[in-house]
């Protein structure tokens, strides 16, 4: 079946963060990581079952959410989740959030690598937990980020670090981090006692023309042997987030009671009927179909948003986006930060973006490309036009 992602549905006036945040009539959003495309038709349609009951009281989450999260990640990943290592949660900053304040004690350092996905540092901070920030190594020749691993270790010693919080793929840079790199942070992580907490949410996201899988940190941990939790979930690939479903997968009894006991303790401990029907009929080879053809439709977008940026600004460097949807602009070169820009663009220009601060790296604008192809141009437009006001 052909699935049509140049269809538009009206999401202004529905109470919707994305398009309701501003008033202003003309604004393209391409901020929030939440994408316009309607969910798949394989889950739009379970959840229209389930709404047909009209009673929509308590519901125990039924052996299928843990038999779909099996299949799915053993089909399409290559690795097998056993049901009792899944805990679940209402998303994935629930998660990982829940996972930091059951493993560490208050005061003990987490790392990230940054920039980073911006809940990463509310929920250290929360945690009453030390952020270690490490930050990437950005080639604007190689339009790539990569790690310093002696960088690395080095912090992960001299800050006695508990915690490594790990975007894979990782938002906002686009890194699909590959095999070696991966083991390289596994082994790291083993040799100093360092729990790796892999936040997988965009792992749906990667280029076709890449040449190579997202590779699960799960199937690295297990042969280097280093302590490892994940947390995923269906929201981003299938743009069900308001339906808050997330899954931990933790192999250690231990750890798994503590971030259990996390979630009791933040009452993140349950999740809503129609968010297990989701799941359940997204993890699906009908759901797999229609997200194959979306991430298509979606790297295309990028190729189109990438070229029209070359031509018009070649001086500015645009990161390789190998996963996620979120291009990563360098704007380093530029009179204004990119705060200032981003503040600008969305005043002047109409077209709402974000700056790079927010993920612990001014300099750099992040722009959500998962929308229909006809809003992406005349959005990539609108930004051209207000950076060639420099």
């Amino acid at each position: 079946m052909n699935y049509d992602f140049d269809k538009i549905t009206q999401r202004r006036g529905t109470d919707c963060v994305k398009w309701d945040e501003t008033t202003d009539p003309d604004m393209l959003p391409m901020w929030v990581a939440d994408m316009d495309f309607e969910t798949a038709p394989c889950v739009a349609e379970a959840i229209q079952r389930r709404a047909a009951h009209p009673i929509y009281g308590y519901g125990h989450v039924p052996d299928g959410f843990y038999e779909a999260i099996s299949w799915w990640n053993t089909s399409r990943h290559g690795w097998t989740p056993q049901r009792q290592w899944v805990l679940y949660t209402s998303g994935v900053v629930a998660a990982f959030s829940a996972i930091i304040q059951g493993l560490c004690r208050k005061g003990e350092p987490v790392l990230t690598l940054t920039p980073a996905y911006n809940c990463f540092f509310s929920s250290i901070r929360n945690a009453h937990c030390p952020l270690v920030d490490l930050p990437l190594s950005w080639d604007p020749s190689t339009a790539l980020h990569t790690i310093d691993f002696q960088a690395f270790e080095q912090a992960i010693s001299s800050r006695g670090v508990h915690v490594f919080l790990l975007c894979n793929p990782h938002n906002p840079s686009g890194r699909v981090w590959t095999e070696d790199e991966l083991r390289k942070m596994a082994q790291i992580c083993k040799s100093h006692d360092v729990i790796v907490v892999a936040d997988e949410i965009h792992c749906e996201f990667v280029d076709p023309q890449l040449g190579r899988p997202y590779v699960p940190f799960a199937c690295i941990a297990q042969e280097v042997g280093c302590s490892w939790v994940v947390a995923n979930a269906p929201n981003k690939a299938f743009n069900i987030a308001g339906l808050q479903t997330a899954y931990i997968v933790a192999p250690d009894a231990a750890m798994r009671q503590q971030i259990d006991r996390a979630l009791n303790d933040n009452e993140t401990c349950d999740i809503n009927i129609f968010s297990y029907v989701a799941l359940q009929a997204a993890y699906t080879p009908e759901g797999a179909e229609w997200l194959d053809q979306l991430v298509a439709y979606i790297y295309e977008n990028y190729r189109i948003f990438l070229q029209m940026m070359q031509s018009a600004l070649p001086s500015l460097p645009i990161a390789r986006l190998e996963g996620t949807y979120l291009a990563w602009v360098d704007v380093r070169s530029l009179e204004e930060s990119s705060e200032d820009i981003a503040e600008r663009l969305q005043r002047e220009n109409h077209v709402w973006i974000n700056g790079g601060a927010m993920y612990g790296r001014s300099g750099f604008l992040r722009v959500n490309l998962a929308t229909q192809r006809i809003r992406m141009i005349e959005a990539t437009r609108r930004i051209i036009t207000g950076l060639q006001k420099q």
